[in-house]
């Protein structure tokens, strides 16, 4: 799956320390994914990483090729529930 940052999303990265990586595992291979509730052309897609303590990231893309990374950050109202 071919990835494209938008500038927030590498802010966000760089802010939270997320790595690429896991960004790029976590849209390519969801354990969940949720309609964006405002954008039809958005979908978000969330799995636990192991190496951020098993915590659940959210990774907000659009739909259409190549996919754009809106936004990451860890979900925390997720914990448990993936």
């Amino acid at each position: 799956m071919k990835l494209i940052y938008t500038q927030h999303a590498l802010q966000r990265m760089s802010k939270r320390q997320l790595q690429a990586e896991w960004v790029e595992n976590v849209a390519a291979t969801p354990a969940r994914i949720e309609p964006d509730d405002y954008d039809d052309s958005l979908e978000h897609r969330l799995a636990v990483v192991p190496e951020l303590a098993n915590r659940v990231l959210r990774v907000i893309v659009s739909k259409e090729e190549p996919r754009r990374v809106i936004s990451v950050y860890v979900d925390r109202t997720m914990k448990g529930k993936i």
